[in-house]
């Protein structure tokens, strides 16, 4: 996948976030949006940045990224808790 591609959704789902922030009658939707976004990317960061101490890793990947730039700290945990049930 090139990182146009990429660029190309992480803004398709900036652009979703913020109409949904500005139904809800938010005050700064393109702020809330990105925010929220940007919490789920520091989450899965975290998670791997404190695997050498915890011993769970999530790989990186575009699914993972993905989930966590959609799905924020919720979209984090969901992967934790898939890895391991599965693994």
């Amino acid at each position: 996948m090139s990182v146009g591609y990429l660029a190309g959704i992480a803004f398709a789902v900036f652009i979703v976030f913020s109409i949904i922030h500005y139904a809800g009658k938010n005050k700064r939707p393109f702020k809330r949006a990105f925010i929220s976004m940007l919490c789920g990317l520091c989450t899965l960061l975290a998670v791997n940045l404190s695997g050498s101490i915890t011993g769970v890793f999530l790989p990186i990947s575009l699914l993972s990224i993905l989930v966590s730039l959609i799905g924020g700290i919720p979209g984090v945990t969901l992967l934790l808790t898939l890895n391991l049930i599965f693994l």
